[in-house]
């Protein structure tokens, strides 16, 4: 997505308190959190949301009592239809996360994301909305991150391949000459290029988005999280991210698993952050469109968060087991400075301080 060059500018502080704000998936993880941070900003808020066995058991006891919610499924159009009545605003952050099982995964993913996100949109169009779009994307449209040859400068290296992989190779190298490759930090302008199923959805998502607010002249922001941690995380599934899964195996009193080497960078932000970042998308009036990279800009790897969780509540050192799935980069940390020029969003949380806490935080269970 192509990103407009405008100033920061905040928007007027007496609309806030009589906008409405519909916050999809906002019983979630992220989602109660943005729903959170946006009351406290003095927004009214209204969440739809469709409380999905993958990740609630039942209804969460962190829900706001003064925000109003809707029980149900963004793919209803004729609900839809009456959600939307009255809204200033919409903040979609209701999606399916994360790796999944398998593939078979696949329709199950098309179907809440795309399709979902198109349901959405198209019951925009009916009610004539051309407000603000506040979209939570990911990190991963990217795909890998961004690298470094030392002898042909910024290059994309395609899939790692299975032989590499399965020899124990993790770092992949210059399709040009073969080289080490250096990674760096992943500017909004890098070429989308996603390499699982998950990624595929959340850049069509942003594709539709935009096409959508071409065609409405709405604002549309996508938010690109990078890898999100913190309390209300769902209990370990394979729909999880991987600080939910490392806090999941030493709830159960076992060593955190981690992939490859454990040498991957990430960058990890809190969602506290994360919510921060959604409330300023919200506050600002950008002249136009924008995606932005939400993220703490220093990267760690996932062998050190797995370390810095165990160590936080004494428990087992994590082990290394070199096990591998395809749709997984290497490398992906980002740059923060458009986020920092434009929303004025700056990561707050440090990193020893919010793992700290998400290692004591109670997890919540998802269905049985």
């Amino acid at each position: 997505m192509a990103v407009s060059f405008f100033v920061r500018r905040e928007r007027d502080a007496s609309r806030v308190s009589s906008e409405r704000i519909l916050v999809t998936g906002g019983a979630g993880f992220v989602g109660s959190h943005v729903v959170d941070r946006l009351v406290a900003a003095g927004y009214r808020v209204r969440v739809l949301d469709l409380l999905h066995d993958l990740a609630h058991g039942d209804r969460p006891g962190y829900l706001d009592p003064d925000v109003e919610y809707v029980w149900g499924d963004v793919r209803d159009t004729e609900l839809l239809g009456r959600v939307l009545a009255g809204v200033d605003a919409v903040s979609h952050q209701a999606a399916m996360v994360g790796l999944g099982a398998d593939f078979a995964d696949v329709e199950e993913y098309v179907s809440h994301n795309s399709l979902g996100t198109a349901a959405l949109l198209r019951a925009m169009y009916d009610a004539r909305f051309d407000g603000r779009i506040v979209l939570a994307s990911s990190m991963v449209v990217y795909g890998e991150g961004r690298y470094r040859c030392p002898g042909h400068g910024v290059v994309s290296p395609g899939s790692r391949p299975l032989d590499r992989l399965g020899s124990g190779l993790f770092e992949p190298v210059c399709p040009r000459c073969g080289e080490a490759l250096v990674p760096a930090p992943v500017p909004e302008t890098a070429p989308p290029d996603p390499r699982n199923v998950y990624a595929a959805t959340k850049l069509n998502q942003e594709h539709l988005c935009a096409s959508y607010a071409r065609e409405s002249g709405a604002t549309l922001v996508a938010l690109r999280y990078h890898n999100v941690y913190g309390p209300r995380m769902p209990r370990d599934t394979p729909y999880a991210g991987v600080a939910s899964i490392f806090r999941s195996e030493l709830e159960d009193g076992r060593a955190p698993g981690v992939f490859e080497d454990g040498r991957q960078l990430r960058d990890f932000v809190h969602v506290r952050d994360v919510a921060a970042a959604n409330a300023l998308a919200h506050a600002t009036a950008p002249d136009g469109p924008g995606a932005y990279n939400v993220c703490s800009g220093t990267p760690r790897s996932v062998g050190e968060l797995a370390r810095e969780l165990s160590a936080a509540i004494g428990g087992p050192e994590p082990r290394t087991t070199g096990a591998f799935r395809l749709g997984d980069v290497r490398h992906v940390f980002a740059s923060p400075a458009l986020a920092a020029e434009r929303l004025g969003f700056v990561a707050a949380v440090p990193f020893a301080e919010g793992v700290a806490e998400f290692a004591r935080a109670p997890l919540r269970e998802a269905a049985s």
